[in-house]
């Protein structure tokens, strides 16, 4: 696969699950490493191991709900590395389970502004960027729910769907600008999140049993289908979702 060593990679939400499995798998791959979230600690742990290793990371505080956040962590990212090629836009919530005419308006809020908005915002500034250097590669992390539905997610299947719908959408406009965008769309991944959402071994004994391969996926599983996407190695593909599901989806 593609040496990524020159390269400037940011990820959202990358102190924890997929996001830092991305982060480290780039940072193997010999990528300068910018790293934007909520999670101080976390992600400062995640910049600490890649810097024990041998490579370059930051950390930068980042909240993708704000335009102004968002902003600056892409120019503290140039500021510190002169570029940026390839961004993970992955932060994002599961929110509120709960049939949609019992969800809150707080909480529809929250997730879509986290999921959706801060995709949006996060291409915004980096297409930008990208658009001065003569180009780029963005991974969107959708799901299996941005291709079909759950019940009592109503709110992070919209989310996921509107996703999908981004990365098309931008795909297509920045396609002649030497400017890939794709997504991936992972089923369930063994990350803090799921774990929040299965809390009881019967319900994740369910869960696994909906994946004709037998198991759920690794964060490290997703993280080399995103590192893929923005390698030379899939210069043909864009505007496209890599389902990650162990066969979820075809049930």
């Amino acid at each position: 696969m593609t040496d990524f060593r020159e390269k400037v990679v940011l990820i959202t939400g990358g102190s924890s699950g997929i996001g830092k499995a991305t982060a480290l798998a780039f940072a193997e791959k010999g990528a300068k490493v910018v790293i934007g979230s909520r999670r101080e600690k976390e992600s400062q742990e995640v910049v600490d191991k890649i810097q024990a290793h041998g490579g370059e990371a930051m950390f930068v505080p980042t909240d993708v709900k704000k335009a102004t956040d968002v902003e600056n962590l892409v120019n503290q990212t140039v500021s510190s590395f002169g570029r940026l090629d390839c961004a993970f836009n992955n932060a994002g919530t599961e929110g509120m389970v709960a049939p949609g005419i019992e969800q809150t308006e707080e909480a529809w809020d929250d997730v879509i502004d986290t999921n959706l908005k801060g995709v949006w915002l996060s291409m915004k500034y980096e297409i930008r960027q990208m658009l001065t250097q003569g180009g780029g590669v963005i991974v969107n992390n959708s799901s299996a729910a941005g291709v079909i539905a759950a019940a009592n997610l109503s709110s992070y299947v919209a989310s996921k769907h509107g996703v999908m719908g981004l990365t098309k959408a931008f795909a297509l406009e920045y396609a002649p600008h030497n400017i890939r965008v794709n997504a991936v769309c992972p089923a369930c991944i063994d990350t803090d999140m799921v774990r929040r959402g299965f809390n009881s071994p019967e319900i994740l004994d369910y869960m696994i049993k909906l994946h004709p391969i037998g198991r759920i996926g690794t964060p490290e599983e997703v993280a080399n289908a995103v590192v893929w996407l923005c390698s030379s190695d899939s210069s043909f593909v864009t505007g496209h979702g890599l389902l990650l599901d162990g066969g979820f989806t075809t049930c």
